[in-house]
């Protein structure tokens, strides 16, 4: 609320007024008029409850007025009626006032006095506007008619009343509603509204015919006469035509339509701060409980208006989220937003998508109900446009400006460099206090900031693991908790300047996009065990299944990863560890059946939270259940008890996992909840929602499911499946896969790069194992666009023990058109089903073909005698790397053939894959 001034400074307020910009100046009397409209529609709701005692009535009076003045704080008011007096809690007599008489009839019975109880600055009449004045007076004049009639008579009778009102306190508006009848009597027939029109100027002859709308010609300008609007007239009309119920109903529904449009003016207008625009919903809220009554016309403008601003400019996109929006979900975002005070920016995509899932679930609530409550965790926003501010404050611009622009090398090279100028660089004072209020309401539970950059999370661009997202212990004085996430802050936004990210916007011609970094702050779901601090279970769900592990699974059966603790394993490739895959649609038809497959494929490690040491960690199970037992969070949901030659489920009095083999199946969770069901009605939901495939990750916490992101599901092309050949003769087969095969064909590929599995298990140093990622990266570079392979041993890009798989990232494979991980029993190789990984979703993305091959298995197939023999092209194409030529070979395909071709064919339906040669 605005405050007063001391007297003393009056002068120069009043200069500094006249000094304002005329939009400022624009927008401070838009925010008046709307105080004082919202201060006489709050008096007509008053005086229309016929049940309302007239004590009752004329006391909430008295609390309506100060919210239509300048300085509601200080003010207070009085009515006097007949012999009693009513007044504001502490009314005090004050110099500072206006009195208006209140007659009942032409009887005067008392009077309505406002006034102030401290000095504030002079306006037109003492310390009050001229507007306020009338503010007063239309109110006197209507609580007159009240009086007068005791008990409120027919609608017959209302509707005079307030357009008397009306017509006191806002002549313009008025001039409005009175257009709007008479419109709406021309529209429903009535052949004195056409004459009105027609002789006022708003509406020529030749519009009805349609006359001279084809002409190329401007049509002239009409003479409009606007002093029959001044007048009762219109409404005079309207009561010959229209019952009391109807004409009031009508100028109660065009009233609530103007204060709409209020908010869409203040919202609409660039130069209004996210201050301004809270004040405004706040005063929207109050004044329209039921948002639902207006029009749905008046209210998609102002949801749009809002959409624009905070969330996103793009079409599609509006077209869906209004459906599911309303001006006031808003405040949540106005309220927990951290911004400077010019701030304009928008939250981001993540964001976005999160706060409209939460939307999409709130109305349906009772289709979500089961064992959990579906629900999103506390959340803060940081608005995008504040890197730009970060960066301004600093003067990094000189050094960012050309940064994606540079070759990828260069870019690879300086990052590192980059991301320490930003941790040591200064965040501008506005947003420091900011991010210390959401430290203040997320006390001292643990937080993640997530990257929420403009172009994140959106159809076709969901830059997958791209940003940086940081887990924060928050723990410690507010100092420390502070450093600490200014820190990670300022790491995430020097992370839009990587070399996966820069790449992956080349690639989409998203490079001269002008990029800006939101940030979205979570709280951490979990509960405490010991000093750790971890969800019971969390995973990712998709609408789609991509690639299947069974031809009885259909797409639509979508997919579940499912781990104990953090999400990160859900979502990340991890080198030696393993999720538990479910299709929602067909949950029993698990991807490992047997009881050997389940116990050699279930999670084995956990991401966690250490809270004394402050850091992420990852531990392994076995050792976690050993130091904490039955501490942890629902055990039953998530471990089976292994006995001999079965799973069982844990007893409920006698398991002890500190003694018993206990294996995280999730047979609990599956088999004795409503989780999966659940799980399939949210998907659904949001998919209808946002009308596309949904992309959610979510975590557990005793019998809440918190929905911590939504977006659309990247996909592939649908394909037909491949027809096998099967005269192809056994030398010209370079590969043959028979398991989680998809749909697709490669039909002329000339190069394949093959990194020799047991050469790479016998690299000696890290600086080796390094160097042949590099080298990757290197021949993504050099190599004809998607007309190469890659081949080459275990899980590819994934975090944990790089023997287990080549170190790359996007970057450095994200030319290829296949990618074959190869599973060899003698060196200990194992790909991952990475179905619903950042990696498998940028594989998808960018169709990328993936196979994993089991050459050691009864069908499998590969060709080693051609990829070794053949003469090694690696020093043509990267030369910086030729002394790794025994690890990574460079095959010319045409070279070795003649000049041929490799081609691929995959079919899903036989779950068999082909890779073979083309002799010319």
């Amino acid at each position: 609320m605005a405050r007063p001034p001391s007297e003393g400074r009056n002068g120069e307020r009043r200069a500094r007024a006249r000094r304002a910009s005329p939009a400022k100046r624009v927008m401070r009397s838009l925010q008046e008029r709307a105080k004082e409209l919202n201060c006489l529609y709050r008096v007509e709701e008053v005086l229309s409850k016929p049940d309302l005692p007239v004590e009752k009535a004329l006391q909430e009076i008295i609390e309506a007025l100060p919210a239509g003045l300048q300085y509601p704080e200080p003010s207070q008011a009085l009515i006097r009626l007949d012999s009693r007096e009513y007044s504001s809690s502490g009314y005090g007599v004050s110099p500072w006032r206006v009195a208006v008489p209140l007659r009942r009839g032409r009887e005067v019975v008392g009077e309505i006095e406002v006034s102030y109880s401290q000095q504030v600055p002079q306006a037109d009449s003492g310390p009050f506007l001229r507007e306020e004045v009338r503010l007063v007076n239309a109110i006197a004049d209507r609580l007159g008619i009240y009086l007068e009639r005791r008990a409120p008579g027919p609608a017959s009778e209302q509707w005079r009343g307030a357009i008397n009102l009306l017509r006191e306190a806002d002549r313009d508006l008025f001039v409005r509603v009175a257009r709007r009848m008479i419109r709406h009597l021309y529209w429903v027939n009535v052949e004195d509204a056409r004459e009105v029109l027609e002789r006022t100027g708003h509406r020529q002859v030749s519009d009805a015919e349609g006359a001279g709308w084809s002409e190329n010609r401007p049509e002239e300008k009409a003479t409009w006469d606007d002093a029959y609007y001044m007048t009762n007239a219109p409404f005079d009309l309207a009561a010959r035509h229209l019952s009391g119920d109807e004409i009031l109903h009508l100028v109660q529904t065009w009233m609530a339509e103007e204060r709409s449009s209020l908010l869409a003016k203040i919202v609409s207008n660039r130069q209004t701060s996210i201050v301004d625009i809270t004040r405004a919903l706040r005063r929207y809220k109050e004044q329209m409980p039921d948002e639902g009554r207006l029009p749905a016309v008046a209210q998609k403008g102002t949801v749009v208006s809002l959409i624009r601003r905070f969330l996103s400019e793009d079409l599609e996109f509006i077209g869906k989220a209004k459906r599911n929006l309303k001006a006031t979900d808003f405040l949540e975002i106005t309220e927990k937003t951290v911004y400077s005070r010019e701030s304009r920016g928008r939250i981001g995509g993540k964001s976005t998508g999160l706060f409209l899932a939460g939307r999409i679930m709130g109305p349906n609530q009772h289709l979500l109900q089961g064992d959990f409550e579906i629900k999103v965790p506390n959340s803060w926003y940081v608005a995008s446009e504040s890197i730009v501010e970060f960066m301004e404050h600093n003067d990094l611009h000189d050094w960012t400006l050309e940064q994606k622009y540079k070759d990828s090398d260069r870019i690879r090279r300086e990052y590192p460099i980059l991301v320490q100028l930003f941790k040591h660089s200064q965040f501008p004072p506005d947003l420091v206090t900011g991010l210390s209020m959401a430290l203040d309401d997320f006390q001292n539970r643990p937080i993640i900031a997530r990257s929420s950059s403009l172009g994140e999370d959106r159809q076709g661009t969901a830059f997958s693991g791209k940003y940086k997202s940081l887990f924060l212990a928050n723990q410690g004085s507010k100092k420390v908790r502070l450093d600490a996430l200014l820190d990670a802050i300022a790491e995430i936004y020097a992370s839009i300047f990587g070399p996966d990210p820069i790449e992956y916007r080349r690639e989409r011609g998203l490079l001269d996009f002008d990029e800006e970094m939101g940030i979205l702050l979570q709280e951490v779901v979990g509960t405490r065990v010991g000093h750790y601090y971890f969800p019971t279970f969390s995973g990712v769900a998709f609408t789609n299944n991509e690639f299947s592990w069974s031809p009885r699974i259909a797409r639509s059966d979508g997919l579940l990863r499912l781990v104990p603790g953090l999400g990160t394993r859900a979502v990340d490739r991890v080198g030696d560890d393993y999720p538990v895959l479910i299709a929602p649609g067909k949950p029993g038809l698990r991807a490992n059946a047997s009881l050997d497959e389940k116990i050699k494929y279930a999670p084995r490690m956990i991401d966690v939270m250490d809270l004394e040491v402050g850091s992420f960690k990852t531990l392994s199970l076995e050792g976690l259940l050993k130091e904490e037992g039955l501490s942890y969070p629902d055990f039953r949901l998530v471990f089976s008890t292994l006995q001999r030659d079965r799973l069982v489920p844990p007893s409920p009095v006698l398991a002890d996992p500190r003694r018993e083999n206990m294996v995280a199946t999730f047979e609990g969770l599956l088999g004795s909840t409503t989780f999966v069901k659940q799980i399939s009605t949210l998907m659904r939901l949001l998919e209808e929602g946002l009308e596309s495939a949904v992309d959610v990750e979510f975590a557990c916490e005793g019998r809440s499911l918190y929905v911590l992101q939504c977006r659309a599901q990247s996909y592939a092309a649908n394909e037909a499946p491949a027809p096998i050949p099967s005269d192809i003769a056994e030398a010209d087969v370079l590969f043959r896969g028979h398991k989680h095969i998809s749909n697709g064909t490669l039909p002329d590929i000339r190069y394949v790069v093959y990194v020799d599995p047991l050469a790479y298990a016998g690299l000696a140093s890290l600086a080796e194992l390094k160097a042949v990622g590099e080298a990757v990266g290197r021949l993504n570079q050099t190599l004809p666009h998607r007309r190469f392979i890659l081949m080459g041993p275990g899980r590819w890009g994934s975090r944990g023990d790089i023997k287990l798989g080549v170190s790359v990232t996007y970057s450095d494979i994200n030319n290829t058109a296949m990618l074959v991980e190869i599973a060899r029993r003698k060196a200990g190789y194992s790909p991952d089903l990475s179905f619903g990984t950042h990696f498998f979703q940028d594989l998808v993305e960018s169709s990328i073909r993936y196979l994993p091959l089991y050459p050691d298995e009864d069908q499998g197939v590969l060709n080693e005698r051609l990829l070794l023999e053949a003469p090694n092209q690696l020093a043509t194409f990267a030369s910086a790397f030729a002394a790794l030529g025994r690890v990574v070979r460079v095959v010319d395909i045409a070279e070795v053939t003649g000049g041929g071709r490799l081609r691929v064919a995959m079919n899903g339906e036989r779950q068999e894959a082909l890779g073979y040669l083309v002799r010319v």
